[in-house]
């Protein structure tokens, strides 16, 4: 039997230990933890069970082998064939003012981080969108002293809100609340880091912080 769960999976997102789970497609291990390695939704197969009665033991017999863990994986959406006509494709889901999103930071300039919005609420979107977190989104006090370079770094990933359509080019962005911000960075030196206050991220690997505007986990 496979369940399924709701939450989306990030690159990176930590799954579960591998004492609970084996780790299944689009999944990897990390210092004995399962992570996503798509973006997608997270998937659970319990181990099948063997048919028939347990028949009973008449003699002495090797202890059985552990039994086996759940697999997890994760999978990326696909888009259902339904539809009015035969081969017209579903309308895209397009963020909204208002909509929270997870998005990439691709670069950063002085004034602004550019992103690209991958999920739209709880939908995988189709195409990536460009946005824009400008330095004056970014915190809501102390606006004067935030620096883009101490908030974001290029492969971040960020959860943000919707402000404005902006142009024609570009989604404006903010991370002004507090659960808003970076949710997943990696170090200078490639690895994953876990934040250890409102402000910074530690690697573990090395023990160097790095700054950041870290998102308040839910």
């Amino acid at each position: 039997m496979t369940t399924s769960n709701p939450t989306l999976a990030i690159p990176g997102q930590l799954l579960g230990s591998t004492s609970r789970y084996q780790p299944g497609p689009g999944t990897h291990i990390h210092n004995h933890n399962v992570h996503a390695s798509l973006m997608g939704t997270v998937h659970i197969a319990q181990p099948a069970k063997a048919p028939g009665p347990v028949k009973r033991l008449t003699k002495i017999t090797p202890a059985p082998a552990p039994a086996e863990l759940p697999t997890i994986s994760v999978t990326v959406p696909t888009r259902s064939a339904g539809s009015d006509h035969a081969g017209q494709k579903k309308r895209e889901v397009l963020p909204e003012v208002g909509n929270v999103v997870l998005c990439r930071v691709i670069r950063i300039t002085p004034r602004q981080a550019v992103v690209a919005i991958l999920v739209c609420g709880d939908t995988v979107l189709d195409a990536e969108w460009q946005g824009l977190i400008r330095v004056q989104d970014v915190r809501a006090t102390e606006k004067d002293r935030v620096k883009i370079y101490e908030s974001f770094r290029p492969g971040d990933i960020v959860r943000a809100e919707v402000i404005s359509l902006g142009d024609q080019a570009n989604y404006y962005l903010s991370t002004a609340r507090n659960e808003l911000g970076v949710i997943l960075a990696t170090s200078e030196a490639g690895n994953a880091m876990h934040p250890v206050s409102w402000k910074e991220y530690r690697d573990p690997e090395t023990g160097l912080t790095e700054l950041r505007k870290v998102a308040k986990p839910y």
